[in-house]
């Protein structure tokens, strides 16, 4: 009687580490197993904050290519999306800044952060209702409309927050601010956007 063939396994997802080591020795086929893995979320927040979904892709694009040259120096200090994600924000930085696009309703976060709150997520949420995809659709554009009218700090903050998810602690460790800078950016840009939205409240669809 033979022995039974062993049951076979799944392929165990390298980590992040060990695929950041092989491409800084130069193993090209490791990085673009980074840069399948992040490409979207990468995309995701340039998108979110520029609003172009053409110069979106670029902006993601133009910062996997600076990550790719920067790699050697990259010291593993720090989770590597973390550092992908410092890059991809200062090359939209660059964008937004060259482009000169202003939000309103500016606000110096460090002289009001002491008296910020973390507040409660106010972004408005999804409806079910089939019948009711237009007024979605519409109500969805405006949300992004008047997420594009922040300030990019505020913009950047709802969106690492409400779009991404990640809490205030890994927010302030992407936007390399204290804690309270962050909860003062979410709860201002939470009031402008209340403000601004104000009147899909009281008539919510």
């Amino acid at each position: 009687m033979s022995a039974a063939a062993p049951a076979a396994t799944d392929p165990v997802e390298p980590l992040d580490v060990d695929l950041v080591k092989r491409s800084q020795a130069g193993d090209t086929r490791a990085f673009d197993l980074l840069v399948t893995r992040y490409r979207s979320r990468i995309y995701a927040m340039t998108y979110h904050l520029i609003q172009n979904e053409t110069e979106a892709w670029d902006l993601a694009q133009e910062a996997f290519i600076k990550a790719w040259r920067a790699l050697p120096n990259f010291k593993l200090d720090a989770a590597f999306y973390t550092w992908l994600y410092r890059i991809a924000h200062n090359v939209t930085y660059d964008w937004l800044r060259k482009k000169k696009i202003q939000g309103d309703g500016e606000f110096d976060d460090e002289r009001t952060e002491h008296r910020a709150m973390p507040g409660s997520r106010t972004a408005p949420q999804g409806f079910d209702a089939p019948d009711r995809a237009m007024k979605r659709q519409e109500l969805g554009c405006r949300i992004q409309d008047a997420i594009a009218r922040l300030s990019p700090d505020h913009r950047q903050a709802i969106v690492l927050r409400e779009i991404e998810g990640l809490s205030y602690e890994e927010i302030a460790e992407m936007m390399k601010c204290s804690l309270g800078t962050v909860m003062s950016r979410l709860f201002y840009a939470r009031k402008k956007l209340q403000e601004m939205l104000k009147d899909t409240y009281e008539n919510p669809v």
